[in-house]
């Protein structure tokens, strides 16, 4: 059972982390995962640990787009009856480029679990799913050094 306040805790967890994807912040978006952070991805087989998913998949992909944004608007979230474990269901976009620097649209969606030590407490990142829509390039190559 949510309620409104666990959705706009857990909207403002999500616009938390698309600025530190966006503005490529490791460092900021850390402490928002837990240490054994579970993840996997559109290419991605499953990783284990919070340091592991950042060298192995942030690291990958969040300097070689730009304008990412978690799509709060569709956010969907299910919550477990005592609201210390939810699960958030929503879609992402970015600007992802090809080889010769051309941009192209890179939408895609995303699972995620979430747990807290009490209501009061901030979410934590357990688990994440982000995965790219069909069809659209799996492999970004970063911003042209002029744009």
């Amino acid at each position: 059972m949510s309620n409104d306040s666990d959705h706009a805790s857990i909207k403002a967890w999500f616009d938390t982390w698309s600025g530190y994807v966006a503005n490529v912040d490791f460092d900021s978006a850390r402490p928002m995962f837990d240490e054994d952070l579970l993840a996997f991805g559109t290419w991605m087989d499953t990783v284990e640990g919070r340091e592991v998913v950042i060298e192995k998949q942030w690291k990958s992909i969040w300097g070689t787009i730009k304008d990412f944004r978690f799509m709060t608007e569709t956010l969907q979230i299910r919550v477990s009856p005592d609201r210390l474990f939810a699960i958030a269901v929503l879609v992402w976009d970015s600007t992802g480029f090809h080889e010769n620097g051309e941009s192209y649209p890179r939408p895609g969606r995303a699972t995620v679990g979430l747990r807290r030590d009490n209501v009061d407490a901030p979410w934590m990142g357990v688990h994440t799913h982000l995965s790219l829509n069909r069809g659209v390039p799996q492999e970004s190559f970063g911003a042209p050094k002029d744009s």
